[in-house]
């Protein structure tokens, strides 16, 4: 299999930020509503790579017609937070893109809101590794057309999709691209073309594969 680039999906993948989400949420929730305490990492681990609407039905329900609109709140409230304190990257995930940077673009798509990829790249100094990004909040897309788009954007002929969800890994599959499942993150897998067990592992992975699933 020929592989020309690499699009990463972001939480769960690269880093880890239920800790300051939870902490920015908890933070948002006492200035709006007096909340004493808000979702813990526990929580917001749960419902990473859902939307919005699917996050507030989750985890906002408490607060009635408001859940959505709290729910918004809390989220974009988020980005500020995490541009100050920043999320916890995955072990070796800095060195795995210095080395892949040299052989293949990288990419990343995520089902955040708008300005969230920005305060990814900026907080961890990882954004001279990527090429480009793309993000429900900023195109109206989900996951599988974002996908897309950024092949289509950079004129992509066989990009692979790194993910920790069914739900990536349906996407790449809905944008005809091979998925690489990472197992260290929050979610299953049905069929992946490839498993790992740490960011690191992906230097090797893209060797020839000889059928079937490859697990490096």
């Amino acid at each position: 299999m020929n592989i020309d680039s690499i699009i990463f999906d972001l939480d769960g993948t690269l880093w880890d930020s239920c800790r300051v989400v939870s902490e920015s949420w908890g933070e948002t929730l006492r200035q709006i509503c007096g909340a004493e305490r808000g979702p813990s990492p526990e929580d917001v681990k749960s419902i990473m790579g859902m939307t919005a609407e699917e996050i507030a039905a989750a985890l906002f329900s408490g607060y009635g017609e408001r859940a959505e609109e709290i729910c918004r709140l809390c989220i974009h409230g988020e980005n500020a937070y995490i541009a100050r304190h920043g999320g916890d990257l995955y072990p070796g995930v800095r060195e795995t893109l210095a080395a892949l940077s040299g052989k293949y673009p990288l990419f990343i798509v995520s089902n955040c809101l708008e300005g969230y990829i920005e305060c990814f790249l900026e907080s961890s100094g990882l954004g001279p590794y990527f090429r480009d990004f793309a993000c429900e909040g900023s195109t109206g897309l989900r996951k599988a057309g974002n996908i897309a788009l950024i092949a289509r954007r950079n004129a992509l002929e066989s990009p692979v999709y790194v993910g920790d969800t069914v739900m990536d890994e349906r996407s790449a599959r809905e944008a005809g691209c091979p998925f690489i499942y990472a197992a260290y993150g929050f979610g299953g897998c049905e069929h992946p073309d490839a498993v790992i067990e740490m960011p690191a592992e992906l230097i090797t992975v893209f060797e020839p594969w000889k059928g079937g699933a490859h697990r490096a």
